[in-house]
């Protein structure tokens, strides 16, 4: 038999709600908790996000400083050293981005990939990515591997 009928909340863990504006014996009546006069009393008042009571709000304060450039290229980065892990552990025969991904080595998949140089490389693999730092080419060469260069 199921028990789904009988679920409640923990006694004590839900409140009810403060019923304001029901006349003076209530102990909320008259001006229910506002205070008297002003924009505040009213209803359909809202304060504005980062509203400093006529101050110049703090983001402003500020200065602005750097440059976001509009074309700049976002990568999954992976370092050779966590590659060289998941080798040893898929026995892979070539790292490709599609098997990067089925593992769970990089979360989004439409994003390309950089592969960086920190870390130990030992297998001679075919490595296809989208960006290789020097480092990272130099040590999947050295090991006798082949850093492939995928088009974006």
């Amino acid at each position: 038999m199921s028990f789904l009928h009988r679920i409640r909340p923990a006694p004590g863990s839900v409140r009810t709600r403060k019923r304001v504006g029901r006349g003076n014996a209530s102990g909320k009546g008259n001006t229910a908790g506002r205070g008297t006069k002003g924009a505040q009393s009213r209803s359909g008042y809202r304060l504005r996000p980062g509203f400093a009571g006529g101050n110049l709000p703090i983001h402003l304060r500020y200065p602005k400083r750097g440059f976001t450039p509009p074309n700049r290229i976002e990568y999954a980065i992976i370092n050779v050293g966590r590659l060289q892990t998941l080798v040893n552990k898929y026995k892979w025969q070539e790292v490709t981005p599609e098997v990067l991904y089925t593992c769970g080595a990089i979360r989004k998949k439409n994003l390309p990939i950089k592969i960086l140089g920190e870390g130990h490389w030992e297998a001679p693999i075919v490595v296809r990515a989208h960006a290789f730092s020097q480092k990272a080419r130099e040590k999947i060469l050295a090991a006798g591997g082949k850093p492939e260069v995928l088009s974006p």
